[in-house]
């Protein structure tokens, strides 16, 4: 019953997949061993779902449960954790759920409403910044009714509140195993989602095996499977083809997509999965910063930026040119970015420039992560530096950190100007413009401006319609292109690589772009 164009996006983001190679088989078989392999760029930067609102969402689909969920092929949050779940009103600020019967934590603790209850509490009282916190604005409080009811009150209308539940972030975690007061570090996990962490090493690798007390929507396809992080993307698909892996997800090159597409693949025994993607990639300014601060520098690069060049030169087609934080197959996209700077002009740009008083190069860094996006971001920054330096306006210099240090650093407002990516939340232009406003920016600093949060989200909101909130976000992009202070560059597409034995490719992302490993299984035989 929400948002009808939103539900319709994440339908295609759920099914609409190409196959490349042969075709799979249904089914998984019993007489294979089904213990899976899978390979990933992005390794968890926390284990806490308190603390996340980024990768880390991959281990946690699959070690934690949430009230709802999205089961493959599901058009809208369906009950996970909890037996049911509704809005009790008509003005969409009370949201009920009872839970499943017989729920409980792999150290043996029951799930119950207060264990819900203090769950999502606890992500407020720790706000980690840059956190989930941020997607729980519209939640006033959290009620318990028995062991088995829970009702979040809402202080303001907000058609979007089941789809925040639906997210990793509002995992469930035991009260007995998490301090209500700072981030669980040990490396450990105690959840009740379809699989158990029985053992994680930073950067390395998790092993996930079967709860055997699970109870939720899940139908697990596999017995267990390791996630193996990967550097760059490389050394991954190296591995593949060596075949001490069975999938990749996350982080495969264009360089490798376009092989494994054109069939030029050293092993011919690998296939393709090709899904709508909503990820997005995009520079942030520092306001802070002197340079980064000015709103003509970033005018002037928001007007030298060729986005052609760098998805053709870099991306190769696994990629298009973006020109709003709303892309392309989202309700309120649009082309703002395009609409006011054009095509790339030199000229434009150092006029911008000139009318600020900026005569000489101006030198700015650019910062980026070595092991989140894949081995092509390096490649991707090196053009964007080659473009700003050839118009003679600028003088950049590159710096690169691995994920964990980085977020730390812009969490911080260390780094004058640095490229994010950003997996949806949840398919609905709300979650490509809230996340990046307000006090609790995701990128770290504040972005307060209150013609979005004060007027046109909460108007957005009491809609359940989402086709029909397109003015209110058309207008929230005119004020990020009038600001500049983030970037829209691309959008991509989403890959899964894998043996031509494996199959579940095309089932295993949910409309969250997050993957699915219980989906994943051998197949038996050709």
């Amino acid at each position: 019953m929400f948002y009808r164009a939103s539900l319709q996006a994440a339908a295609a983001l759920a099914s609409l997949s190409l196959l490349a190679g042969c075709g799979l088989l249904p089914g998984g078989g019993s007489d294979v061993e089904q213990k899976l392999a899978v390979g990933t760029t992005s390794s968890p930067s926390t284990l806490d779902p308190a603390a996340a609102w980024d990768g880390s969402w991959e281990l946690m689909r699959n070690v934690f449960q949430t009230l709802v969920s999205f089961p493959t092929g599901s058009t809208s949050p369906e009950p996970d954790a909890a037996d049911n779940c509704r809005f009790t009103d008509n003005t969409s600020t009370a949201y009920r759920c009872e839970l499943r019967a017989g729920l409980k934590f792999s150290n043996g603790d029951k799930l119950d409403a207060e264990a819900v209850k203090y769950s999502i509490d606890r992500i407020r009282t720790i706000a980690v910044k840059g956190g989930p916190v941020g997607m729980l604005g519209s939640l006033d409080r959290v009620e318990t009714k028995g062991d088995d009811v829970v009702v979040f009150h809402l202080s303001k209308p907000d058609a979007t509140f089941p789809f925040v539940l639906a997210t990793p972030a509002m995992s469930l975690v035991a009260p007995s195993a998490y301090s209500k007061h700072k981030i669980r570090d040990d490396g450990k996990v105690t959840g009740s989602g379809p699989y158990l962490l029985d053992d994680y090493k930073q950067g390395d690798r998790s092993e996930l095996v079967r709860n055997p007390d699970y109870k939720g929507f899940a139908d697990r396809k596999n017995d267990a499977v390791t996630i193996r992080y990967f550097e760059e993307s490389g050394s991954m698909v190296e591995a593949l083809r060596k075949n001490e892996i069975d999938a990749t997800y996350r982080g495969l090159g264009a360089e490798e997509v376009v092989n494994l597409e054109d069939n030029k693949d050293a092993n011919s025994d690998l296939q393709i999965v090709e899904t709508v993607g909503a990820d997005i990639r995009f520079l942030v300014f520092n306001p802070e910063d002197p340079a980064a601060g000015n709103p003509a520098v970033r005018r002037a690069i928001a007007q030298l930026v060729d986005r052609d060049a760098l998805v053709a030169k870099v991306y190769r087609g696994t990629a298009e040119p973006l020109y709003s934080m709303v892309p392309k197959g989202i309700a309120g996209h649009t082309t703002s970015f395009f609409d006011t700077f054009g095509d790339p002009d030199r000229k434009k740009a150092e006029r911008i420039l000139t009318k600020a008083g900026i005569t000489e190069p101006v030198a700015m860094t650019f910062w980026f992560t070595t092991d989140r996006y894949g081995s092509s971001t390096a490649p991707e920054f090196a053009e964007l530096k080659r473009q700003l330096e050839a118009s003679g306006l600028f003088r950049i210099t590159l710096k690169s950190k691995p994920w964990k240090t980085f977020q730390e650093g812009f969490t911080k407002g260390q780094y004058p100007v640095f490229g994010r990516g950003w997996f949806p939340d949840f398919p609905d232009p709300d979650n490509f413009i809230a996340p990046f406003v307000g006090k609790d920016s995701v990128t770290g600093m504040p972005y307060v401006k209150n013609e979005i949060t004060n007027e046109l989200l909460p108007q957005s909101r009491k809609e359940s319609d989402r086709g029909a909130v397109s003015k209110q976000f058309e207008r929230a992009q005119e004020i990020l292109v009038d600001d500049v202070r983030l970037l829209p560059l691309w959008q991509g597409k989403l890959y899964v690589a894998a043996g031509e034995d494996i199959g579940g490719g095309e089932r295993a992302l949910d409309p969250q772009t997050v993957m699915q490993m219980w989906e994943l299984y051998r197949k038996a035989s050709w």
